[in-house]
């Protein structure tokens, strides 16, 4: 996509080719979060019940 004021071009694809290396690092980047998140949730899952104390 190419913004009409400035004409810089937006293109993730040609981002990751040329100041990567790797055309796959979208995808790749991607898959990332969702192994973050994935594993988040399996630590929160995992986690004792939080007691709180009733202040006075």
């Amino acid at each position: 996509k190419t913004d009409k004021k400035s004409g810089i071009v937006n293109d993730a694809n040609r981002y990751a080719v040329e100041t990567v290396g790797n055309p796959a690092y979208p995808l790749e980047l991607f898959q990332r979060v969702i192994t973050v998140s994935l594993e988040t949730m399996k630590i929160v899952k995992n986690l004792p019940n939080l007691v709180l104390r009733e202040t006075e």
